[in-house]
């Protein structure tokens, strides 16, 4: 009786600190709007898959390669980071694209748990998006979706780097996207 209680209590162990020890959780962003203005002319602005310049966080942009799978886009922010971004799939037909990005500049250094951390210009990890337009019958609404984790990949994250930050984040530079691209599609 005694071997299996402690058998219990080690599984019972095992099984609580696995539950405890996770790391982060997969995050997704969706944001929406509609605007007054025929698909085509919306697709007009965001298609080249190397020009950014209807997202106001964007200071520019340097692409390697077109509209095709594999191009790479390096962005320039407003604030001087860099984040460098590869095409995964692009559809004229269906007026979408998705990309990753493969690379960051860090936006600062903090001191966390007794070591030096840079903190990442989009304080995300793995992050993957599509945006993609729906003809509403002369208007259109454009679906901008993230998936991404926090920044930080290890247990007990700083402020700077964890869920919040990133969903904070990423909420914003698809918002204010859309928003601008509105202001410009409805001109």
């Amino acid at each position: 009786m005694k071997k299996i209680i402690l058998f219990v209590s080690a599984l019972l162990f095992f099984f609580t600190s696995l539950a405890n020890a996770h790391g982060p959780v997969r995050q997704k962003a969706e944001e929406k709007i509609t605007i007054n203005a025929p698909a085509a002319k919306v697709w007009d602005i965001i298609k080249n898959y190397g020009d950014m310049s209807w997202h106001p966080g964007i200071m520019s942009t340097t692409v390697k390669g077109d509209n095709t799978k594999g191009a790479v886009r390096v962005l320039t922010l407003k604030d001087g980071g860099t984040i460098t971004e590869e095409l995964k799939k692009y559809d004229e037909a269906k007026m979408s694209y998705a990309y990753k990005i493969t690379e960051m500049s860090s936006s600062k250094t903090i001191t966390h748990a007794g070591a030096e951390e840079k903190v990442p210009a989009l304080p995300v990890n793995d992050y993957a998006a599509s945006i993609e337009l729906a003809d509403k019958g002369g208007k259109t609404e454009v679906i901008w979706k993230a998936g991404y984790y926090r920044a930080y990949m290890n247990n007990n994250p700083p402020e700077e780097m964890n869920e919040e930050a990133a969903n904070t984040a990423v909420k914003a530079v698809l918002e204010t996207g859309l928003i601008n691209l509105k202001k410009l599609a409805e001109k």
